[in-house]
This record gives structure tokens, sequence and C-alpha cells, in this order.
């Protein structure tokens, strides 16, 4: 691929049709990592498609943990403010909710999603097609008719380093269990092996057995909506959730619903350690709350203070240990095309 350069950014590959100057732009961000490493190879079935609508693009490909942010910042800098930036992303949950960090301004972005990670919850959720030439397909339908479907935005602010940090997320935000299970798989070497082999699942198995093991008692405040206390003296996990699935396809919180500015919580309180491997299974199909020690609850606002740190994490991303976090909501702030 030729390097096309423009200003700070570096397109991989660009395709502009001089002759028609109101014909749309396109912005497309691919994560070659993603999908085992056959990023490259799914573009190069998406392009033709490009090619035979006549549409103009702008390809980057992302090659650190942060350059999404970082391009999406760099992209709704120089593109024309009076007109929507329509970003195309290729990568999985996490590729998604880096380009959350980096937007300035949601009202000015539409994005397109074409799920090519491993967990793809976000996707799930939606209901996308498995084909990834449909989904395109009906990005640049939907944008061209102006359809945009709308879903909420969550906020977390978070205590590090003796200052409140902010991260957006469009899936789900945990702290306990199920973010020490992502921050150790997101370290792993035999995940990237274990994917190629089709078996990524298995990654998450095995650390979530370990992580089991290792869990200490840790109490928990859970203040919901500003009124609402609970207090758990031990808990494993608290999963505040938009969509229903999150850690590929535990179905924390049937029914979630992305647009009704509402968080759904699954709070994993004090249930034994062989108690929780019975019962995280059953999560596949949300059947879990039958078990007493599994609790849900509702809220649009969220505060979580903890006796120690723990990981938290977002979309599966985790930005480090806290003691104490505030989940917000923004209602149907995020602009897709799909």
């Amino acid at each position: 691929m030729a390097l096309v350069f423009s200003g700070d950014l570096c397109y991989n590959q660009e395709r502009k049709l001089k002759t028609n100057e109101d014909n749309q732009m396109y912005y497309i961000i691919l994560n070659p990592a993603s999908k085992s490493g056959q990023g490259i190879s799914l573009w190069k079935k998406l392009e033709p498609i490009l090619a035979d609508r006549q549409i103009s693009y702008r390809l980057l490909l992302s090659q650190y943990a942060g350059h999404v942010a970082r391009l999406v910042t760099e992209i709704m800098e120089k593109h024309p403010f009076e007109k929507p930036v329509n970003l195309i992303l290729l990568g999985g949950d996490g590729t998604l909710n880096e380009a959350l960090q980096g937007v300035s301004d949601f009202s000015r972005i539409h994005i397109g999603y074409i799920p090519t990670g491993s967990s793809n919850d976000f996707a799930r959720d939606l209901e996308l097609p498995q084909a990834p030439e449909e989904i395109l397909e009906r990005i640049l339908a939907n944008e061209q008719a102006q359809e945009l479907r709308l879903l909420d935005i969550g906020v977390l602010d978070y205590d590090a380093d003796a200052e409140t940090r902010r991260r957006y997320f469009a899936v789900s935000s945990g702290i306990g269990f199920d973010a020490a299970v992502c921050q150790e798989a997101l370290a792993s070497k035999l995940k990237n092996l274990l994917n190629r082999l089709h078996l990524g699942k298995l990654t998450y198995v095995g650390i979530a057995l370990k992580q089991l093991i290792k869990a200490k008692r840790v109490s928990c405040d859970l203040t919901l909506d500003g009124e609402k206390k609970i207090h758990f003296d031990r808990f494993l996990f608290i999963a505040s959730m938009l969509h229903q699935y999150e850690g590929g396809g535990f179905k924390f919180c049937p029914g979630a619903d992305a647009t009704d500015g509402v968080f759904d919580l699954c709070a994993a309180g004090a249930i034994s350690k062989p108690k929780i491997l019975v019962a995280l299974p059953t999560a596949f199909k949300g059947d879990h709350f039958k078990f007493r020690e599994i609790e849900r609850f509702a809220a649009s606002e969220i505060d979580i203070t903890t006796s120690a740190p723990l990981w938290v994490h977002t979309d599966g991303e985790v930005p480090c240990k806290t003691t104490h976090l505030h989940i917000s909501c923004l209602k149907e702030q995020l602009r897709m095309l799909v």
C-alpha cells in the first residue's frame, strides 16, 4: 500500500473522486491485528465495494494501543466543522472503545462498525449481519438516507494517581472479577495463539479459573441514582451494562436497552467460588439470576466504592485499578450507521 500524507495524518490508502466535490468522504480505521491478523484480508474483500460504488475514502491502520483514539481526534480536528465525520471502524469492541476516547463532539460523528474482534458483544446485541460485506452495504445505504441508530454512551469517571479521569464506553463497564480477567487476557501471549486456532474463548476460561482462585475478600458500597445505598460485605464483581452481553457472549443483563438512558447492573455478591463456577455458564443464556447471591439493579447514575483497589474495565479495555468510580449516561448520543 502506498502511503499518502495529509498534515499530521498518514493515510495508508486513499481514493478521492475529484470530479465530484459533494461526494461524501469516509474515514476508515482498520485494526490489522484484529481477527487474528486477518484484518487486511478482510479489507481486500470490502475495498471493491467502495470502488464499484464510487465512494471516496481514506484508510488508516492502527499501529499501537491508543492509536485509534489519536487518529479520531486528528480526523475531527481537520474535518470541515459544518459536515459530519463519517467513520467506519474495522475491529473489535476494543477498537470501538478506543475510538470513543478520541471524539471531541459526539454530535459531529457518524460511526459505522464492522466487527472483526473475538468478543463482538456490541454487534451481537445489535444483531448485525454475519457477512462484513452486508454490513458495509448497510452503512453506505444508511448514510445516504441519513438513517442513524441513536444509542446511549456510558461515562466512567474514576480515581487514579490522585486525580479523576474519564473514559467512555459503548457496551459495559465492570469492576472486580470481570475486569481482572480482561486485564490478564490483554497481556496474555497465549490469547493470540489460541485466537489463530479459533480457540480464543479457552484463554478466558483458564484466566477466569485463575482469577477466582486469587480473588480476595473485598467489601463494596453501591449507590444508585444518589439515593439507594447497598452494602456488600464481600463481592466478586459489578457489571454496569448498556447492552445485554459482555465477555464474549455472557448475557449478564437480558433485556437491557441501550436507548433508555438506564444501566442494568449485574452484581455478584458473597457467592462461594464453587458456586460461581456453576453460575457463570448459566449466564450465557441469562439464567444466572436464579442464584440469590447474584442480583440485578437499574440506575442512570452509579457510584461504587471498594475497600481495596480493583481492576476496572470499559468494553474490555482496562485502564487501571481504583477504589472509587462514578458512572453516568449520555442518552442516545452515539450516532451509528448500522
